[in-house]
């Protein structure tokens, strides 16, 4: 039998039946999938076979294959630098949910993420949420960085679940697909979920005043089917983001500005950073490039992923906050 995977929870897996019928299965062994160092074999999107079995009065299934995946999109292990944690598979969008101060959301994890999408040939649409609590200062910060994203070709929404301010419009990017939902905690994704499909009724909880952080209330990565033809992959929130087992040579091709002027460098292995005759550089200071772009791409060619949860911009925000006063 075929079914689509619905849930993840380490050891038992939540499988949708062509047939509609929710069954919970086991992996049969150990998976080993070609080119893939991962802690999870099986993830949500997976479409998978699997046999019946009958114990006592249960019905549950063993999983015996995974087909081919589309795509999938993944980030690297908390305890296991060299291996990585599928978040999902064969995802049409993701929708990466995008705070200015509430938790706040950094250039360089937006940006971190982008090109681990890019890699793996998934379409990112930027969703600012919250956009009901900002004050004068938060809505500029927030304009300049939707500008800064919509400048490189990257679709921008601005959303609140509150007041549902773009939903109708989030809905109707969603309709036919299947849809992921990522971002940090607390930047509101469980009850973005809810303001769509309110009968899902998602749990929530507040930001911790202390540490401006949200709290996990998603353990897992879980697929719901909504009432408007669209599937949507809540995951939990991500601390960090840090970029797996990319050459150095090929990280600026997940930039697309970076992409477009590659060929206009008079080396052909051009990292973009020392060396002469550089068109991403030329371009940066023409002002052509944003620097926050070019501060990331620099970090991830660095490997500097130790500290990349740090605010780059934290600097020019206190320079900023003083010249208003």
């Amino acid at each position: 039998m075929t079914g689509l995977v619905y849930k993840s929870t380490g050891s038992w897996y939540t499988v949708k039946s062509e047939q509609g019928d929710f069954i919970e299965c086991r992996m049969k062994g150990k998976f080993r999938i070609k080119g893939i160092k991962s802690t999870n074999p099986i993830a949500v999107g997976d479409v998978v076979d699997y046999e019946l079995e009958e114990t006592s009065d249960t019905v549950t299934g063993t999983i015996h294959k995974i087909h081919d995946r589309k795509n999938y999109i993944v980030r690297k292990s908390v305890n296991l630098s060299h291996q990585m944690h599928i978040i999902a598979s064969n995802i049409d969008r993701v929708f990466l949910l995008v705070t200015i101060n509430n938790p706040p959301t950094t250039f360089n994890f937006i940006d971190r993420f982008l090109v681990t999408a890019e890699a793996y040939g998934i379409e990112t649409i930027l969703v600012f949420n919250k956009i009901d609590t900002f004050d004068d200062a938060t809505l500029n910060e927030q304009l300049y960085m939707q500008h800064v994203y919509q400048e490189i070709g990257y679709q921008c929404l601005r959303v609140s679940s509150t007041q549902r301010k773009g939903i109708d419009a989030l809905k109707e990017m969603m309709m036919g697909k299947v849809s992921m939902f990522s971002g940090h905690s607390g930047v509101g994704k469980s009850t973005l979920v809810n303001a769509m499909e309110p009968s899902l009724d998602l749990k929530t909880k507040t930001i911790s005043e202390a540490s401006k952080q949200g709290q996990h209330t998603t353990t897992f990565a879980e697929m719901y089917d909504l009432s408007f033809d669209a599937k949507i992959i809540d995951t939990p929130g991500i601390k960090g983001f840090g970029v797996v087992d990319m050459e150095p040579a090929e990280i600026s091709g997940y930039f697309p500005e970076f992409f477009k002027l590659k060929d206009q460098c008079k080396f052909n292995n051009c990292l973009h950073k020392d060396e002469p005759h550089c068109a991403i550089k030329t371009a940066l200071e023409n002002d052509e490039i944003a620097w926050s772009r070019y501060k990331s791409y620099l970090k991830i060619l660095e490997g500097d992923d130790e500290h990349y949860r740090t605010d780059i911009h934290n600097e020019d925000r206190i320079i900023s906050d003083k010249s208003r006063e």
